[in-house]
């Protein structure tokens, strides 16, 4: 429970700082070019807010718990006093005259922004008055435009508003990973110091690969470490790669044309770690491992006689014979002893490890405030450009399987609150909200953006009608799509 707890504390707080900086992007542009921001809301607000604020008349008004400000529309009334309908039957609406409201009705004082927090933690929104978007204000929409208004705007003004979030997401991004790599550095293990090589997964294995093997280079090219070995073989498509096996021979291994696809059928998350002894770092009370009287420093080297010293192999091992007796062979101070446990039911003995980078060299790069930067520019491109290549694995069988919602971003936070992680999971999350937010799609700013280049090209706008279809077909397949990444989650939560 209490893992769950911080996953998911990391996650809404990430979220949150994403989301409202993204709709900031939106409501600087809109104020920067004098259209009028209806309301700003952080999450969102289904029937009632916990907080909303609003400037009146130079004074700020505050309520909690509050029912939301109905919208500022009635029915609209024709000659001989009748209600209007309109085709399809239904009502037809006009806004309200502001001198019939009354001056303590916020929707009274439209030139100022309703501020917000809702209760629903799924996003936020910006409201930008005269502009097609999920609010579907058709009552403002039948009205000419008005001088505060974002269809007043020109197209080159309306660009920058409807790019804005996405373009405060990518700099949000470049900047994260500046300060990153300014505060901790880069640290990471290259392939030739993991002396004990490297473990591989299961369809790895299928594929030609051996525990231990240590990975030379891929189509005839050096790789340095794991995230490179990946993205060569499961999004560049390479398959041509070179390992040493058992330190003498160097073997050719072929992967076949649809590795990647094998991979995401498989849904393996660990493809490539590296191999390390098991060595004891601390003996928990009361657990097997205690009552067998092992001791801080010893070093497993076999399991009922079965040769096994790196932690995988101990591991797999104790896995085969969990909740039975087994001797376990191990060095101290440089003699051979045995000893026998009783494992529990899941395979444990009660130890905590020394950890991995204790018997590794690695190579870490300190930057300086003027070299993080540009480092962490160049890290953020990086990081779009591998994302980009990533998204063709999505129009898969094998990928739209993968598609998670909020549980599966939740799963890629560390278990522990770690403020490194939590930044850099931070920074390549924003990447992925600039990136899907541009996709051409309507209800998102990639949509707007079309029919805002389709307006550049042909000198006429979509007309209004046009573009309430396309907004309501738009947050159809949003929605579509959301219940279908979290069916995912839930899907394996419960039947994988």
């Amino acid at each position: 429970m209490e893992t769950f707890l911080i996953k998911t504390l990391q996650l809404i707080l990430s979220l949150s700082i994403l989301v409202f900086l993204h709709e900031f992007g939106h409501f600087f542009f809109a104020r920067l070019f004098k259209v009028r921001v209806d309301k700003f809301y952080m999450f969102f607000n289904p029937k009632f807010s916990l907080i909303r604020a609003k400037k009146i008349n130079g004074k700020w008004q505050v309520k909690f718990f509050a029912s939301n400000v109905p919208e500022n529309e009635r029915q609209k009334m024709n000659a001989q006093g009748e209600a209007m309908l309109d085709a399809k039957g239904k009502p037809v609406m006009e806004p309200i005259p502001l001198d019939e409201l009354h001056d303590d009705d916020w929707r009274k004082h439209p030139e100022t922004t309703e501020w917000g927090i809702g209760w629903l933690p799924l996003g936020g929104y910006c409201k930008i008055a005269g502009m097609i978007d999920e609010s579907m204000d058709k009552a403002q929409l039948a009205l000419p435009p008005q001088k505060w208004e974002y269809r007043s705007r020109s197209v080159w003004q309306r660009l920058p508003i409807i790019t804005g979030g996405v373009l405060v997401n990518f700099i949000l991004a470049m900047l994260i990973y500046a300060a990153v790599l300014f505060t901790w550095g880069q640290e990471y293990l290259p392939f030739e110091n993991a002396r004990y090589g490297l473990q591989f997964s299961p369809t790895m294995i299928e594929n030609g690969f051996r525990q231990g093997d240590k990975v030379l280079s891929v189509n005839g090219e050096a790789v340095e470490q794991r995230a490179d070995f990946i993205e060569k073989v499961l999004i560049d498509g390479k398959r041509n790669v070179q390992v040493l096996r058992d330190d003498t021979l160097e073997v050719a291994i072929q992967l076949p044309a649809d590795f990647a696809q094998r991979i995401l059928a498989a849904e393996e998350l660990n493809l490539v770690s590296v191999r390390f002894p098991f060595v004891i770092e601390e003996v928990q009370p009361g657990t097997p491992a205690e009552i067998a009287q092992l001791q801080p420093g010893d070093s497993v080297v076999a399991v009922n006689d079965k040769p096994c010293s790196v932690f995988q192999d101990v591991s797999a091992e104790l896995e085969a014979h969990a909740g039975d007796a087994v001797s376990v062979s191990f060095y101290r101070n440089g003699a051979l002893k045995t000893t026998k446990l009783n494992l529990t039911e899941n395979a444990k003995m009660g130890v905590a490890l020394r950890p991995i980078f204790n018997y590794f060299e690695t190579e870490k790069i300190e930057y300086g405030f003027f070299e993080a930067i540009p480092a962490g520019i160049s890290l953020g491109w990086e990081t779009l450009v591998s994302y980009v290549k990533q998204f063709k694995l999505v129009f898969t069988k094998e990928g739209s399987k993968q598609l998670g919602g909020f549980g599966s971003i939740g799963k890629m936070f560390p278990n522990i609150w770690d403020w490194q992680i939590f930044w850099s999971m931070t920074a390549l999350l924003s990447v992925i909200l600039a990136f899907m937010n541009f996709l051409p799609i309507p209800a998102l700013d990639g949509g707007h953006v079309m029919f805002l280049l389709y307006e550049m090209i042909t000198g006429r706008k979509p007309g209004e009608k046009f573009m309430e279809y396309a907004q309501t077909a738009g947050m159809l397949l949003l929605l579509s799509l959301l219940i279908f990444a979290n069916g995912n989650d839930i899907f394996k939560a419960f039947f994988k």
